[in-house]
């Protein structure tokens, strides 16, 4: 099984909707969003096709934008199945506990915590791996261009294997 990691979207509709759009080609039915989707209706737009599960930690960008108001955003409730989290999300897939925030030093303080084989975070645009306690930490980097190239990962539980995805290359 395959899931997809995205973050800092930053409202860029064009970039998340090729990102999703090849996402689905894949056959990968689980989207891990990092936070900084900014607007919800984002979703709208970027998973009106898609009916895998989508889940989100929300970032500094998401707030003010109406994430706040409501446990299931009107965006969430058109998607395949889409949950939100403040703060940091958990969820375990074929046996592996994966943790997922916005911030790095959260990502950083799960990953140390040794409940977790995988933590994936954003914020700061740039794609990065290293190992913190027998636990692989990743930012996928960003999808709305910012700083960086475009870029998202793909991470294939069976084989432990974490590749980055260059959106221009797609």
């Amino acid at each position: 099984m395959k899931i997809a990691i995205i973050s800092d979207t930053h409202d860029n509709l064009p970039n998340f909707k090729k990102a999703v759009d090849w996402i689905k080609e894949q056959g990968i039915e689980t989207v891990i969003h990092c936070g900084d989707v900014a607007c919800p209706e984002t979703l709208d737009y970027a998973l009106a096709d898609f009916s895998g599960q989508v889940f989100i930690s929300l970032g500094n960008a998401d707030i003010g934008h109406g994430w706040e108001e409501c446990a299931t955003p009107p965006a969430c409730r058109q998607a395949g199945g889409v949950a939100h989290f403040k703060g940091a999300g958990k969820i375990k897939i074929d046996g592996k506990n994966i943790g997922f925030c916005h911030f790095p030093e959260r990502g950083k303080d799960l990953a140390k915590s040794g409940r977790y084989d995988l933590v994936f975070y954003g914020h700061t645009h740039k794609p990065w791996e290293q190992e913190i306690n027998g636990c692989r930490l990743v930012n996928p980097g960003n999808l709305a261009g910012i700083l960086f190239k475009p870029t998202f990962a793909v991470f294939d539980i069976e084989t432990n294997n974490l590749e980055l995805k260059i959106l221009q290359h797609l």
